[in-house]
């Protein structure tokens, strides 16, 4: 089932918390002792910096799958670090991001420690705003084995997925996968939360591994069977052929679906229903063009339905779990936080420099 640790860090006691919420994580992802240690180096610094420059903020730790997947391997699971705040911001991240750099008096490594010893690092950051850093750390370091090959390595995924009220289990979940020059995303939501949600998300995501090169009204009547016996789960497939330039979309149930194309946001639409219990017995694939400027954002109903997309949502070169999480962070506040377990997981373009 899909463990989050979810950790507000409020004073420097939670900031241990982080360390030890890390070095579980990596116990599941199968993190060797030195990787370990550098993924509970990440956590610390970064939960540290909540409190020195945002007055505190939120710690997520999840285990995950590479942003990006190469052909033919395995995809080996990360450790992912993300902290979000609604502090003051970082008015020049270059700057931030440089040893030496420092606003309070300390050493000024904490960032650009993090940048170089994470596999993937990225940060989001608006004055006034806050910020949003997402660090990835997997077995050995992915820099050259996911570069991959073909046009399906021309995309990456990533997500976040906040638990309700600090749960240890979120009855959220997502996968993505890779069939040749297919990729194919999901999103499940377990109905309800707790235990027996997060069962119905599980064997929702252990089905679409089980089936990769699927197309998504296919996938969806296996996920049905799959989730048989379980609560159900709402749930939404998307799937690009990268080769062909083609996205194709199945939903049902309330899973929320959105394509920026060209700066311009379109609803995919899903069908009603709950997937497992009662699924629609016709499934429509919607099928729209897909191309180097799109990003697809699929969420669960924890999102607040006034939730729309801004101009940062439609950042090609932010990395995905970025994106997510800053979705995450404007749609709520330390005063009205998520309403129930709440996931959004970004597909998007890989930068033409690689991921």
């Amino acid at each position: 089932m899909p463990r989050v640790w979810d950790v507000p860090v409020r004073d420097s006691t939670r900031v241990r918390d982080a360390r030890v919420a890390t070095e579980q994580a990596a116990a599941l992802a199968g993190l060797d002792e030195q990787r370990t240690s550098t993924a509970a180096l990440v956590a610390t610094e970064l939960a540290t910096n909540l409190l020195k420059h945002a007055g505190g903020g939120q710690v997520l730790i999840d285990v995950v799958p590479p942003p990006v997947l190469a052909a033919g391997r395995e995809a080996t699971p990360c450790v992912q670090v993300a902290t979000v705040d609604h502090g003051p911001g970082i008015a020049d991240v270059s700057a931030a991001l440089s040893d030496g750099f420092t606003t309070t008096n300390s050493l000024g490594a904490g960032l650009g420690t993090c940048a170089r010893l994470a596999d993937d690092f990225d940060l989001h950051s608006v004055p006034g705003r806050g910020t949003v850093v997402v660090a990835r750390i997997g077995a050995v370091s992915e820099a050259a084995a996911v570069t991959g090959s073909g046009p399906g390595s021309r995309v990456r995924a990533g997500a976040v997925n906040v638990p309700f009220g600090g749960a240890e289990y979120s009855g959220d979940a997502w996968a993505w996968v890779r069939d040749g020059d297919l990729v194919t995303l999901m999103l499940a939501d377990g109905l309800g939360h707790g235990p027996d949600a997060a069962r119905a998300s599980t064997a929702a995501v252990e089905a679409l591994r089980a089936s990769p090169d699927l197309p998504p009204a296919e996938a969806m009547r296996r996920l049905d069977r799959a989730l048989s016996g379980t609560r159900g789960a709402a749930v939404a497939v998307a799937q690009i052929d990268t080769r062909a330039g083609v996205l194709r979309f199945t939903g049902v149930g309330n899973i929320g679906a959105r394509l920026c194309e060209g700066g311009t946001w379109r609803h995919l639409v899903s069908r009603p229903g709950i997937v497992g219990t009662h699924r629609p017995t016709t499934l429509r694939e919607e099928e729209r063009p897909w191309a180097d400027d799109r990003v697809l954002v699929l969420h669960s109903d924890g999102l607040p339905s006034r939730w729309s997309p801004t101009s940062d949502t439609c950042r090609t070169a932010t990395d995905p779990a970025v994106t997510a999480a800053v979705t995450i962070r404007d749609a709520s506040s330390p005063a009205r936080p998520v309403r129930d377990d709440t996931a959004v997981a970004v597909l998007a373009p890989t930068p033409p420099d690689g991921p």
